[in-house]
């Protein structure tokens, strides 16, 4: 079983599911592939001012019935929606042995919870290097490779071609060829039932093999 996350770093609502992906990995542990992928969100995905924003946090923390409200302080309507750095630098982790979410959580966390500017590259590095002790020389070349910026294109691409539009986007797949997508919902109900039947069906299909061997030749 394998489940794909698309995710874009400062995304509110990939915010609000984080809990979700957390309990599928406490619940599943090793008997599902977790990944997540970088999907970049177009310029007009964002808000187009602080005070637009700050509505969409209000209503994300009154329909999540979070305690907490999300710091806009990281938000530069000057940039006009294009928001490369943090990403980047998400991705780059990967290269440095951070494959698992602790960077792009460390990112959102500064962005979402203490109102750092990680839109700029040297802000978003400086994250990492205190977290996790990476050479911020290395950790910046990395980030502002073209290798790095061909895979968060070619992740984006894989997402945009779904046609889902949501963040957060999970898609399913499992060793029978089946395959759920489930867009922009953020509780982890809808995907342990899905991820639970994919199971049962699986388990149907050893049992199946076991009793009837492999099909007749046509």
């Amino acid at each position: 079983m394998k489940i794909t996350y698309y995710l874009e770093v400062l995304s509110s609502w990939c915010n609000a599911a984080e809990p979700a992906w957390a309990e599928l990995k406490s619940r599943y542990g090793d008997r599902v592939d977790f990944q997540w992928r970088i999907a970049l969100m177009g310029p007009g995905d964002f808000p187009g001012s602080r005070e637009q924003c700050d509505w969409f946090y209000r209503r994300i923390g009154t329909i999540t019935r979070s305690p907490v409200k999300l710091n806009l302080g990281w938000f530069e309507p000057e940039r006009k929606g294009l928001y490369l750095a943090y990403n980047l630098v998400a991705e780059a982790g990967r290269d440095f042995g951070l494959t698992d979410d602790r960077l792009r959580l460390a990112l959102a966390k500064a962005g979402h919870g203490e109102g750092r500017k990680v839109a700029d590259m040297a802000e978003a590095v400086a994250v990492a290097e205190k977290a996790f002790g990476l050479d911020a020389a290395k950790l910046r070349a990395k980030a502002e490779s073209s290798e790095v910026l061909g895979r968060v294109e070619a992740s984006t691409a894989e997402f945009n071609a779904m046609k889902v539009g949501q963040r957060p986007t999970f898609v399913i797949e499992d060793s029978i060829g089946d395959k759920a997508t489930i867009s922009g919902l953020i509780s982890a109900h809808p995907l342990i039932a899905t991820i639970d039947a994919m199971f049962s069906d699986e388990a149907a299909y050893v049992s199946y093999a076991a009793q009837h061997g492999k099909p007749p030749s046509a």
